[in-house]
């Protein structure tokens, strides 16, 4: 009997900030890449973030995520850099 009947999602290893985290999706936008760096970003939405990649995919290999913004793929060895940003 074949058990496997949901295809195994390959995960994928992204770094943010020096940390590398494995990322079971094929995208990640602003939201998920700030919690992965404060965890407690989820409690606190009124802080806001400045949040960069780079090693991206082949027609957007570096750019920067905004709140509320699109996901962006990502691909093995993509780095992401998240720094609190001035309140506006």
């Amino acid at each position: 009997m074949n058990e496997s009947h949901v295809p195994e999602k390959k995960m994928v290893k992204i770094v943010v900030e020096g940390t590398e985290h494995e990322w079971p999706k094929a995208e990640i936008g602003y939201a998920e890449v700030v919690a992965l760096e404060f965890p407690d970003f989820p409690e606190h939405p009124e802080r806001s973030y400045s949040v960069k990649y780079s090693r991206g995919q082949g027609d957007k290999p570096a750019g920067i995520l905004s709140p509320g913004s699109e996901s962006v793929k990502v691909k093995d060895g993509m780095i992401f850099n998240v720094s609190p940003s001035g309140q506006s």
